[in-house]
Order: C-alpha cells, then sequence, then structure tokens
C-alpha cells in the first residue's frame, strides 16, 4: 500500500464532502474542523455516492434512502444499511492530502 496526493487542504471545506479517485477506486474525503478522513464513495444499502451527502457533525448521510455512517470508523450510525464501510489512512504533508491505497 502507499500514499497518493488527491487534494490540497484548501480544496476540502469543512462539512462538503469532496470525491477523489485513488489508482480507480472512488473515494469520499471530509474534512471535520481540520482533520481530514478518506471512506469508500458508495453506500452499503444501495449504493449510493457518499460524496453526494449530507455531513452532520461526524457523520454522513446517504443522499438516497438516509443510512449513516460514522466519517471517522466507517461504522453505520443509522439505518437502513447494516453494513459499515471502508475507511482509509489519511496524512497531510504540508498542503497535500494524500490517501494510503
Amino acid at each position: 500500500m502507499a500514499y497518493v496526493k488527491v487534494a490540497t487542504t484548501d480544496e476540502v471545506e469543512p462539512g462538503k464532502p469532496k470525491l477523489v479517485e485513488v489508482n480507480g477506486r472512488k473515494v469520499a474525503l471530509f474534512n471535520l474542523d481540520g482533520t481530514f478522513y478518506a471512506i469508500d464513495d458508495f453506500c452499503t444499502h444501495r449504493g449510493a455516492p457518499l460524496s453526494e451527502g449530507e455531513v452532520m457533525g461526524k457523520d454522513v448521510q446517504c443522499p438516497w434512502h438516509g443510512a449513516m455512517f460514522d466519517i471517522t470508523t466507517g461504522a453505520v450510525s443509522g439505518p437502513p444499511a447494516d453494513t459499515g464501510v471502508d475507511t482509509f489512512n489519511v496524512r497531510v504533508e504540508g498542503s497535500d492530502i494524500e490517501v494510503e491505497v
């Protein structure tokens, strides 16, 4: 596994998900109070893009059916999904955001 630059810190606004692609995989990138997190960009319920969801605290709400996922752990925090999403290690080097895949 290796870290790949996906964005810069000024490209990811707090509370607004950003879709990035890492080695062909769609990843939703989040800025929670200056700390960056990355999770798979699909809801495990029906495949909706979580990068189009609404951020509520440390959760993201699926735009299709309202399932909730903890951005920091990938765990389900509200139905109808019953399986969490993968998370990815994120590091910031200068102003570059890198995701490990």
